[in-house]
């Protein structure tokens, strides 16, 4: 029997990422906060902009926290939420890393065809 072989660290975090934007609550929370910028929003603000409250927004950024696409800290008596710009990018570019990639290869094949029969 042949196994496959294990995913890369790159894939399993870029899966996590994705498995916890697979909520539109989440990405609508992940996109109002990359709206609002580094300094992020309290939680009863975001909540508020969402249209999400309590136990279920906790639940939602819980996620993304764990998926390491938003952060969290105390101010005072608030709890502020932002995106980690940095996470999100990493996950944009590896998804664009490989663009193409598989192009060039099926470019000198239509080149040689277009020899052979012209």
């Amino acid at each position: 029997m042949e196994t496959s072989p294990l995913p890369t660290p790159d894939i399993i975090v870029a899966a996590s990422a994705f498995a916890a934007l697979g909520s539109e609550q989440r990405l609508g929370i992940l996109r109002r906060l990359v709206r609002a910028g580094p300094n992020g929003l309290p939680m009863g603000t975001l909540g508020d902009a969402v249209g999400i409250t309590g136990s279920v927004l906790t639940h939602h950024l819980k996620q993304l926290v764990a998926a390491g696409l938003v952060m969290q800290r105390r101010d005072g008596r608030r709890i502020l939420c932002s995106v980690d710009h940095q996470a999100v990018q990493s996950l944009s570019t590896f998804l664009i890393s490989e663009c193409c990639a598989d192009m060039a290869g099926q470019h000198d094949k239509d080149k040689d065809k277009d020899r052979a029969n012209g």
